[in-house]
C-alpha cells in the first residue's frame, strides 16, 4: 500500500518548526531528510525512522518495523500528533546520522 500525501502533509506539517525538512517521493513512499540527511521516511502511511542510539534513547517504548520487504529494520513513531516530540526526536538523532552519500559519475 502506497503512503497517502495527505499522511506526507500531517508528518511535514508536524515537523514544521525545525529548518531544511524535506522529502523525495520514492515509489509511492517518500524518504524524509532533516538538513540534507535522510532521517526516515514514510511508508505505509506510519513515520520510521533510522535507529540510531538518540532516537532508541529519546522514545520511552521503541518499536521495530520493516517499512518494506527485504529492508532493515526502523523505529515507528506513535506520536506523531505531538509536535513538539517529534522536533525534539529529529534534533535529537541529527548528529548520528549518516552523512548522504556521495554520487559518483560514471562515464
Amino acid at each position: 500500500m502506497a503512503s497517502s500525501k495527505e499522511y506526507l502533509q500531517f508528518i511535514l506539517g508536524q515537523l514544521s518548526g525545525l529548518d531544511e525538512i524535506s522529502y523525495r517521493a520514492m515509489m509511492g513512499e517518500f524518504i524524509i531528510y532533516y538538513r540534507g540527511k535522510i532521517a526516515g521516511g514514510i511508508y505505509d502511511d506510519r513515520l520510521l525512522v533510522k535507529p540510531v542510539k538518540s532516537a532508541i534513547a529519546y522514545m520511552p517504548a521503541v518499536s521495530y518495523e520493516v517499512p518494506y520487504e527485504g529492508a532493515k529494520e526502523m523505529l515507528l513513531i506513535d506520536e506523531v500528533d505531538n509536535k513538539d516530540f517529534l522536533t525534539g526526536l529529529f534534533d535529537a538523532m541529527y548528529d548520528e546520522l549518516p552523512m548522504p552519500k556521495s554520487k559518483e559519475v560514471k562515464e
